[in-house]
């Protein structure tokens, strides 16, 4: 390799910022491995599929394209935290706080939500088809207007969400 290409590699390196945003392995073993704290956290790409998780703080971390399918994860505290693109398919979050969280483009297909917090959560392209959000906290007409459901999507009295086209 020619100093310029290291040059080069380097350059592209920091200016798109790759290595500031890789996941820590040490931290998503430690969440695997039941850590009930793990707060700002780097969990990208984390696979906590069929992993069972409760009443953990995951509070401001970092779990955007995270594969949650059929993961029990009762009680955790998301608020604040980056869980855009993650697929949820089937996971159940009993009690869960989604407060302030970025659930953009995330699928939450035929998950359990039931009571858990939304407020404030940005849901920009979510999908909740077969979603069950009884008893949601926080959760307002105008967030679900930017997510899509279908008939299956259980939501609180007096909400509707559009349908996935």
């Amino acid at each position: 390799m020619t100093r310029f290409s290291v040059f080069l590699a380097a350059l592209v390196t920091v200016s798109t910022g790759f290595g500031a945003h890789a996941q820590d392995p040490g931290q998503i073993e430690s969440v695997r491995n039941g850590a009930k704290s793990c707060t700002g956290c780097n969990l990208f790409q984390a696979d906590f599929a069929y992993q069972s998780i409760t009443d953990a703080n995951l509070s401001g971390s970092r779990l955007r394209q995270g594969d949650m399918t059929a993961a029990t994860m009762d009680r955790t505290n998301f608020s604040g935290a980056n869980l855009s693109v993650v697929e949820a398919f089937g996971g159940r979050f009993t009690r869960a706080s989604f407060a302030n969280a970025d659930l953009s483009d995330a699928s939450f297909v035929g998950a359990y939500l039931g009571y858990a917090n939304f407020a404030g959560a940005r849901m920009t392209g979510a999908v909740l088809s077969g979603a069950n959000l009884e008893g949601a906290r926080g959760l307002t007409q105008t967030q679900l207007n930017e997510a899509c459901g279908d008939s299956g999507t259980i939501l609180p009295s007096g909400l509707r969400v559009p349908y996935c086209g």
